[in-house]
């Protein structure tokens, strides 16, 4: 029987986590080629064989997913199958095109053939866009569950750039583990505010493996937290299905995928930031829900931040270093670190685009709706030493560090600098405690 040629189009999650659930011991197909995009340093690799299965001894070679229409070509594939997240959906049809007159079919795996199944009760956090605010609304929830003496183990949606045989399943406790796994500046930030608050966090490639682990942490498991990454929709399949919505990017919950999926699936929807959104935005966003969801309940909730030192801002000519992919595919043109330049009084924003290094240089050109605000990008070593060096170029009074984490402890920064701090506030009722309290009697947790 011959086996439909499929080529796995992704950026080193969705696309490894599709293939392992659905196509890696399914004799009827035969994945020829990853294509790797929005990451850089993919391409070039293999999905090794400890990972691949049975059916692919030698790996799967994973390709710059510019090279997809020669890859049809050579590899004569049926079909290709769309696997990473956040996209416009003018672009995933452009993409459909350009599969299509290639001579293959274009795919998209839905959650029936990707959701695994817990043993455990499973709240998934996930978005309609990057940078919603899904993080702190992951924070929020945790830490609800564990003053209720419930115990949270959270598993992040994938990030693995470096070794993957190593990767398959990684466990995160301390602040030494990000080193012990070579961490990148992306991981950290999702990982270390958990493991600040107490949480153990789960993350790596198969998450089959990682969910079976989970389940059995040694330090005890009652509820399995999905944190999920850019606007995906889980791997698992929710008891729970917290959605965030972001009224800075009203009427995007409905024309980026996969976004709508999760604000469909959504049995929460939060409304989040709307102390910094005007009010046209956020009835927008409201009426969007009530159109495709309207058996949603609403949370409306607000982001604000606080600053360890404003006096380092007020008067002052600040750089503003914000959270990389909430700029880059986010699409995002501010973040805490600019709502903080505005609250606390800055003088002027520096840009840093005069400044740039190296990949920095590149990375400006690929977004240039970032303006005046620089990217803490460090997917790779390479990547933290240009970050670096941007930063010192810059002819500033001061850095303000926007990012989820203390960036001086992964660069050097000689100007004087401050962080940024950011929490969910609900407004109001509903909110989160009271549905975490139904949830919690339904499923028979807590003290």
């Amino acid at each position: 029987m011959s086996r439909t040629r499929v080529i796995i189009m992704g950026a080193a999650g969705r696309d490894f986590h599709n293939f392992n659930t659905y196509y890696r011991d399914n004799e009827g197909y035969e994945v020829v080629a990853f294509t790797a995009t929005q990451i850089p340093d993919i391409h070039g690799r293999k999905y090794p064989p400890e990972l691949a299965g049975r059916l692919y001894p030698q790996g799967i070679p994973i390709y710059d997913q510019s090279e997809l229409v020669d890859l049809i070509k050579k590899y004569d594939v049926d079909e290709c199958v769309l696997s990473y997240s956040d996209l416009p959906y003018e672009y995933v049809m452009h993409l459909s095109a350009e599969v299509n007159a290639a001579g293959a079919n274009f795919a998209l795996l839905g959650p029936k053939h990707t959701m695994l199944k817990s043993s455990k009760p499973v709240i998934a956090v996930c978005a309609t866009r990057t940078g919603t605010g899904k993080s702190q609304t992951s924070r929020k929830v945790a830490e609800i569950l564990l003053e209720q003496g419930i115990r949270v183990v959270a598993v992040r949606h994938p990030m693995p750039y470096g070794d993957l045989a190593a990767q398959k399943v990684q466990r995160f406790s301390t602040i030494d583990d990000l080193a012990k796994h070579k961490c990148t500046i992306e991981e950290m930030e999702e990982y270390e505010p958990h493991i600040e608050r107490g949480n153990v966090v789960y993350a790596g490639v198969d998450y089959e493996a990682i969910l079976r682990a989970a389940e059995e942490d040694p330090e005890g498991c009652d509820v399995i937290l999905w944190d999920g990454g850019n606007n995906d929709f889980p791997f698992y399949e929710p008891d729970l299905h917290i959605t965030v919505a972001d009224p800075h990017r009203a009427g995007h919950e409905l024309s980026y995928y996969p976004g709508e999926v999760n604000l469909r699936m959504a049995h929460v929807v939060v409304i989040n930031k709307i102390d910094s959104a005007s009010p046209q935005d956020i009835e927008t966003v409201r009426r969007n829900i009530r159109q495709v969801n309207p058996e949603a309940v609403i949370v409306d909730a607000a982001s604000p931040i606080r600053v360890a030192d404003p006096e380092l801002i007020k008067g002052k000519r600040v750089l503003v270093v914000e959270d990389g992919p909430t700029l880059t595919h986010g699409e995002m043109r501010l973040g805490a670190g600019t709502i903080a330049a505005q609250k606390y009084g800055a003088a002027e924003i520096v840009d840093p685009r005069p400044a740039a290094v190296g990949s920095l240089i590149a990375t400006f050109a690929m977004y240039p709706h970032m303006g005046e605000l620089l990217p803490a990008m460090g997917y790779s070593d390479e990547q933290r030493v240009d970050l670096e060096a941007t930063i010192a170029n810059v002819d500033c009074d001061a850095v303000i560090i926007g990012t989820p984490i203390d960036l001086n402890r992964v660069v050097k920064i000689k100007q004087p600098n401050t962080r940024v701090f950011y929490d969910l506030q609900e407004i109001g009722s509903p909110n989160l405690e009271e549905i975490l309290a139904e949830f919690i009697e339904r499923h028979k947790l807590g003290k």
